[in-house]
């Protein structure tokens, strides 16, 4: 089975995202990402949807999906060229002895430090899926204290497909 990127377009209305991750809960599927969020309308939210299985089983959650009234578009963008970003944000323990190892760290990756506190830091970075997993398992020796990860967000490259209403 395959990882597939969903951009699904929804009125910004309550409960449009407990409809949708519902019904996909129901068809046997869980989430491996989620990101939600307003669009230059505000009546119209974008969620961007990671699951996993075959084309066949999307296809049918995509019919599925467009039953429900909020839904305005549903576009799997698995095959797609994509720009896709995720946010990171890592509270490193961080005395005195280690930071400039953690600032050699932060800027290999074109990550930023966000906050300085007397033990530890906060990193943020943005990227790809496996640059944030390498920037995570680069900090795990130093000891990882709080972690938090957004879901994949996603769009098609260069002049591609509007995937707002249509």
């Amino acid at each position: 089975m395959n990882k597939h990127t969903i951009a699904i377009t929804v009125e910004n209305r309550p409960g449009v995202l407990t409809r949708v991750t519902t019904l996909i809960r129901r068809r046997g599927y869980n989430i491996d990402s989620l990101a939600v969020g307003a669009t230059d309308d505000p009546t119209v939210s974008r969620m961007t949807v990671v699951v996993e299985g075959d084309d066949a089983i999307i296809e049918q959650v995509t019919k599925q999906l467009y039953k429900l009234i909020d839904v305005i578009k549903v576009v799997d963008l698995t095959k797609e060229h994509l720009v896709a970003r995720e946010l990171v944000l890592i509270k490193v323990k961080a005395d005195h002895s280690v930071r400039p190892d953690i600032v050699q760290i932060v800027d290999i990756f074109r990550a930023r430090i966000v906050d300085i506190g007397r033990t530890s830091l906060i990193v943020e970075a943005t990227g790809d899926q496996r640059k944030i997993d390498a920037l995570e398992d680069a900090f795990r020796p130093f000891g990882i204290l709080e972690l938090v990860r957004t879901g994949k967000v996603a769009m098609i490259r260069g002049a591609g497909e509007d995937n707002r209403r249509k």
